[in-house]
């Protein structure tokens, strides 16, 4: 039964990720034609290879013992449920604009509105709440924490500074 769900779960992020990389792929053929620029372009694999290893990392952690939903599972969906609605609303404010890469349209002004009017990287907010909560669901803490600290660190130390570079060119 716990399974079915863990290969059901990996089903959805799966076709959730093939869906906001087409949707990417349209934004950034909408923003180049503008004139955009990208920046910090060579760090971005690092993020395919750690949402990879995170995907990979709690199927296998899940699978390895006997597989079961955490004691504390309610809390973990509530909190992946928060994520996906926060990562839903950046989508939306963002519009064309949204993207998995950095692109900066010269001219253009930064977005201020949905929860870009509250938070610098609300998107990433909802990344970190997700790579934690769905390891999580399944007792996975080992994926969870090593996840949770990589992408903290890729963030922090690499693609937040990209990104606040690239900002400033539109301030």
């Amino acid at each position: 039964m716990v399974e079915a769900l863990i290969g059901s779960v990996a089903a959805i992020l799966v076709v959730q990720r093939l869906v906001e990389l087409a949707l990417a792929r349209r934004n950034r053929q909408w923003v180049v034609a503008l004139g955009a620029k990208e920046y910090g372009a060579r760090h971005y694999p690092l993020f395919f290879l750690l949402h990879g290893a995170w995907m990979a990392g709690w199927i296998t952690e899940a699978l390895a013992g006997v597989p079961e939903l955490s004691g504390w599972w309610p809390v973990w969906l509530v909190l992946f449920g928060v994520a996906q609605s926060l990562r839903y609303w950046c989508i939306y404010s963002l519009g064309y604009y949204w993207n998995t890469r950095i692109l900066v349209v010269p001219g253009a002004t930064a977005i201020r509105k949905g929860p870009y009017r509250y938070l610098p990287h609300p998107n990433y907010v909802a990344v970190a709440l997700e790579l934690a909560a769905v390891p999580l669901l399944f007792g996975c803490w080992i994926t969870a924490a090593v996840a949770t600290l990589a992408n903290g660190v890729l963030l922090i130390a690499v693609r937040i500074p990209e990104e606040e570079a690239a900002l400033k060119l539109l301030r």
